[in-house]
C-alpha cells in the first residue's frame, strides 16, 4: 500500500508540473501571438492625410509619444488634449500651451470645447479638420479587429487547469488528516465550479479573452492548496473568501464600465481610503511591530489591502486633468497621507508597495524623471528616519544576509524557509507532506518557500511568472487601451503586485530584507485575495481586444443594430 502512495504521489508530481507549465504557455501564447489592434474612433484631417484617433483620450503634439502627432512648426510637442466621453461627446483641451488652441477660431478656454464633426482645430496656426467616423465605417473596422481565442483556446487551459486542481485534491487525500478531507473536497469542488461558472458566463455574453482570469484562478488555486495543507480546519471561511473575491471582481468590472461614473466619484473613494487608514491608525492592535490588523468578531481585516485599489480608483485620471497643476498636487498629497499612515501603523512593507505604485502614477502622468528622482530621494531620507525610529525595522535590516549566524532567534523563520525550499527540490513532497506549514506566518510570508517544499521548484517559478505574465498583459494592453485611466490604473495596480511578489520571494530567502508582505493570491489571507481580484478589473479594462473585456464596452455597442440587408 505505501508503494502504491509513493507511486501515485509521484506520478501525480509529474503530472501537476506538466500542467502548470502548459497553462502558463497557453497562457503567454495566446497573449504573445493575439494581435492587439486599436480602435479607430475619429480622423484628424491634416493637409490630404488623415490621421487616425484611436483611443478616446489622445494628445495632439508634435512629440513622438503623442497619440496624434502633427509634425508642423509652432505645434508644442504636447499641445492639446482630445477627449471623447460614454455619450460619444468629444471635447478638446488646451494643455496651456503658448500659442493657444482655436475651434472655428473661438479660444479654447480651461474647461475644454466639444466638437462636432466638420469643425476645424487651429494649433500653432496649423489648421486640421475633426471628422467623426460613421455608423457603417466603424462597423467595418470593428469587424477587422481580430478576437482573442482563435490562436489559443481558453477551453482547454481551463480543462487543464481542473485536471491540475483535481490532482492536487488527490494528493490531499492521501496527506490530510481524515476529519478535513470532506471540507478540504468541497472548497475544491467549489472553486473548480466557480471558474467554470465565470468563463460561461462570459460566453453567453459573447467575450472571448480569458487569460486574465486563468492565470488569477491558477495562483487562487495555489492560494486555496496553501490553506488546505496549513489551516484545514478553516476550510469554509476560505471558500467564502473565494465566493466573495470572485463576485468582487465581476462588480468591480461592471462599475467600471461606465467612465464618466467612475471618475466622477473619485472624491468619494478618496475619503473613504483616508477613513479606512484613520480606523487603522486609531483602533487597530500591535502584532510584531505593526498595527495593520482590526480584529471583530472572531475575525480579522487588513483596511490596507482594500486601500490598494481605492488608491489606483483615485490615483488613475483622464488626460484632460494630467496636466493641471493643481490635480497632480492633489494627487501627491492624497499619496503622503497614505504612505504616511502605513508608515505610523508599521506596515513599511505595504508602504513601500504604495510608494511604487506611485512612482508608477506619477510618471504615466507627468512623464518627468525629475518627479520620480525627487519622490526617490524623499523617501530615502523617509526610509532613513523610520529605520532610525522603529527598532524592528533597523533589526530586519541587521539580519539581513545574516540568519544563519542566529537560526535560533533573528534568523529563525528565514532559516527554516530556505531549508524547507531547498528540501522540497525540483518535484516537492507532495501537497500536505511539508512540515514549513507549522512555522509562524509560514503560510503568508513565507509562501513560496511552502510553495517549493510541497509542489517543487519548477511549480514555484511558474508561480512568479503567472504574476510576471500579468505584468506583460497590462504593459502591452496599456499600449492599445481606449483611456489613459485604464492605462494607469492596470500599470499601476501589476506594479503593486509585482513589488509585493518581489518582496515576498526574496524577503523569504534572505536576499531582501524581510518585511512580512503577502504574495498575490497565494499567500493565505481573505484582505489579500479580495484587493488581488479587485485589482485584475483594472487590467481587464486596459483589454480592449474586440470582445475581450466585459469591463470595455464593444464599440459598435452605441450604434443603432443592423438592418435585415446589412445582416
Amino acid at each position: 500500500m505505501d508503494e502504491l502512495i509513493r507511486s501515485t504521489f509521484s506520478i501525480s508530481q509529474f503530472l501537476l508540473i506538466v500542467l502548470a507549465i502548459a497553462i502558463l504557455v497557453r497562457c503567454l501564447r495566446s497573449m504573445l501571438r493575439e494581435r492587439y489592434e486599436s480602435e479607430t474612433w475619429a480622423y484628424i484631417r491634416l493637409g490630404r492625410d488623415n490621421l487616425p484617433v484611436q483611443h478616446w483620450e489622445n494628445i495632439l503634439g508634435r512629440s513622438r509619444s503623442a497619440d496624434v502627432r502633427i509634425p508642423r512648426k509652432k505645434v508644442a510637442r504636447v499641445h492639446a488634449v482630445l477627449t471623447r466621453s460614454d455619450k460619444d461627446i468629444w471635447t478638446v483641451y488646451d494643455v496651456f500651451g503658448k500659442r493657444g488652441v482655436w475651434v472655428n477660431g473661438q479660444k479654447v478656454g480651461p474647461e475644454g470645447t466639444e466638437l462636432e464633426s466638420g469643425d476645424t482645430i487651429n494649433l500653432g496656426g496649423n489648421r486640421m479638420r475633426f471628422l467623426r467616423i460613421g455608423e457603417e465605417d466603424r462597423r467595418r473596422l470593428e469587424r477587422k479587429r481580430t478576437r482573442p481565442g482563435k490562436v489559443i483556446a481558453p477551453f482547454g487551459t481551463l480543462l487543464e487547469l481542473t485536471v491540475f486542481q483535481i490532482l492536487l485534491l488527490l494528493q490531499h487525500c492521501l496527506t490530510a488528516e481524515e476529519q478535513y478531507l470532506t471540507s478540504i473536497a468541497l472548497a475544491y469542488a467549489t472553486l473548480i465550479l466557480l471558474q467554470w461558472a465565470v468563463y460561461i458566463m462570459m460566453r453567453l455574453i459573447d467575450r472571448t479573452g480569458f487569460e486574465i482570469e486563468l492565470l488569477s484562478f491558477f495562483l487562487t488555486t495555489l492560494g486555496l492548496e496553501v490553506a488546505a495543507t496549513s489551516t484545514p480546519e478553516d476550510m469554509f471561511k476560505q471558500v467564502l473568501l473565494m465566493l466573495a473575491s470572485v463576485l468582487a471582481f465581476l462588480l468591480m468590472g461592471a462599475w467600471l464600465r461606465n467612465l464618466g461614473r467612475t471618475t466622477t466619484l473619485r472624491k468619494a473613494a478618496g475619503v473613504l481610503t483616508i477613513t479606512l487608514l484613520a480606523i487603522n491608525v486609531l483602533v487597530s492592535d500591535e502584532v510584531f511591530g505593526a498595527r495593520n490588523w482590526i480584529y471583530f468578531g472572531g475575525y480579522s481585516f487588513q483596511p490596507s489591502e482594500l486601500v490598494k485599489v481605492f488608491y489606483l480608483y483615485v490615483g488613475a485620471s483622464t488626460l484632460d486633468r494630467l496636466y493641471r497643476k493643481r490635480n497632480l498636487i492633489t494627487f501627491i498629497s492624497f499619496s503622503i497621507v497614505c504612505v504616511g499612515a502605513l508608515a505610523l501603523i508599521g506596515d513599511f512593507g505595504t508602504a513601500l508597495v504604495f510608494f511604487t505604485c506611485f512612482l508608477v502614477i506619477s510618471f504615466m502622468r507627468s512623464g518627468s524623471i525629475a518627479t520620480v528622482l525627487l519622490a526617490l530621494t524623499s523617501a530615502g531620507l523617509a526610509g532613513f528616519l523610520a529605520v532610525s525610529i522603529k527598532p524592528y525595522i533597523a533589526q530586519r535590516f541587521a539580519t539581513w544576509g545574516h540568519v544563519w549566524e542566529d537560526i535560533y532567534d533573528t534568523g529563525y523563520q528565514q532559516a527554516r524557509a530556505m531549508s524547507a525550499a531547498a528540501s522540497g527540490g525540483l518535484f516537492g513532497k507532495g501537497a500536505g507532506a511539508g512540515w514549513l506549514k507549522d512555522i509562524v506566518a509560514a503560510n503568508t510570508d513565507m509562501v513560496f518557500a511552502v510553495i517549493c517544499e510541497e509542489l517543487g521548484l519548477i511549480i514555484a517559478i511558474c508561480m512568479v511568472l503567472a504574476v510576471l505574465a500579468l505584468a506583460f498583459f497590462a504593459l502591452r494592453s496599456a499600449r492599445h487601451g481606449r483611456t489613459a485611466y485604464f492605462a494607469i490604473a492596470s500599470c499601476g495596480a501589476m506594479a503593486m503586485l509585482m513589488v509585493q511578489m518581489g518582496l515576498n520571494v526574496f524577503g523569504s530567502l534572505d536576499i531582501l530584507p524581510f518585511t512580512g508582505v503577502t504574495f498575490p493570491f497565494v499567500s493565505r489571507g481573505g484582505s489579500s485575495l479580495l484587493s488581488c481580484w479587485m485589482l485584475m478589473a483594472f487590467l481587464k479594462g486596459a483589454d480592449n481586444r474586440r470582445d475581450a473585456s466585459f469591463v470595455v464596452r464593444p464599440a459598435e455597442a452605441d450604434l443603432p443594430p443592423l438592418s435585415d440587408e446589412e445582416e
